[in-house]
């Protein structure tokens, strides 16, 4: 395995990939990655002949007050977990090599991104789009692999791959979860030992509003009350957002139909966490 820093490094690799007809996967990560990453390279790696994770803390799906500088970063780790997955390459870029001095052109959606993460995080998907689309260019990827845990990102994602006509399969994988439910997240080591038992209310929560539907509740409005009830028995939860909506979308809903989003996200003392399921009705 290679970790290279350069588009052109990447480029160059792809090119002699290429020559010998390879396919290659791409898992576009934000580095500190644990198992719920290391699941998304499994299946890149069993789907294709190469891959390649990029690990970019992407400054431009941060707002002014958020988490950047203190977003957990471990390099060595990182590498370590790539390797023992099956990785062929990283790409680890400064954020000089991913946006010149000069940059100025960005990728945007009128639509999908204006509510869930995107109410609260008004500039957050245009940063993801804007990294996802040139990653997508300098890679060029027969495959991409996204967790379902950000299940919105997965379905802004697949909109601009439809829209912009990139030639790529956008794979969603499952959430991955510690054992006691906890969906896994880079941010969960933010958390001191009170919070981190505080935050299994989201996924109590959600198992809530998923055992609803599946006695046959369709009410979408009852079981976000249910949920949001339920999150307001932790004191140290703080809701953002508990929502209903139909997944290719991202539109609220009022009956469950189709394949549904439910998804919240919740304050545990300043740490935002986030989680969700998907259903088919």
């Amino acid at each position: 395995m290679k970790i290279v820093n350069t588009v052109a490094e990447v480029r160059e690799q792809v090119k002699e990939w290429r020559k010998q007809g390879l396919t290659v996967g791409l898992v576009p990560t934000m580095g500190y990655l644990h198992e719920g990453h290391k699941s998304l390279i499994d299946r890149a790696v069993a789907d294709n002949d190469r891959v390649v994770v990029s690990v970019f803390v992407n400054p431009m799906q941060f707002g002014p007050s958020e988490d950047l500088e203190s977003y957990p970063r471990d390099m060595d780790r990182d590498a370590a977990l790539c390797e023992d997955a099956g990785a062929s390459l990283i790409f680890h870029p400064e954020p000089s090599e991913m946006y010149h001095d000069d940059f100025s052109s960005f990728v945007d959606m009128s639509t999908l991104t204006g509510g869930l993460c995107g109410k609260t995080r008004p500039i957050h998907f245009r940063g993801v789009c804007t990294v996802v689309s040139k990653l997508f260019n300098i890679v060029t990827p027969d495959r991409a692999y996204f967790g379902q845990k950000d299940a919105q990102q997965l379905a802004v994602i697949r909109h601009m791959v439809s829209d912009l006509n990139f030639g790529i399969e956008i794979v969603g994988c499952p959430i991955i979860r510690e054992q006691d439910g906890l969906a896994k997240s880079s941010r969960n080591s933010y958390l001191n030992e009170e919070e981190r038992q505080a935050a299994l209310i989201l996924s109590k929560s959600l198992a809530l509003g998923k055992q609803m539907i599946a006695e046959g509740e369709k009410d979408a409005a009852t079981i976000k009350k249910a949920i949001a009830d339920k999150i307001e028995t932790e004191p140290l939860a703080k809701i953002d957002y508990v929502d209903v909506v139909d997944f290719a979308t991202i539109t609220p809903i009022d009956q469950i139909a189709g394949e549904t989003l439910v998804a919240i996200a919740v304050y545990i003392g300043k740490t935002r966490l986030i989680d969700n399921f998907i259903v088919e009705a």
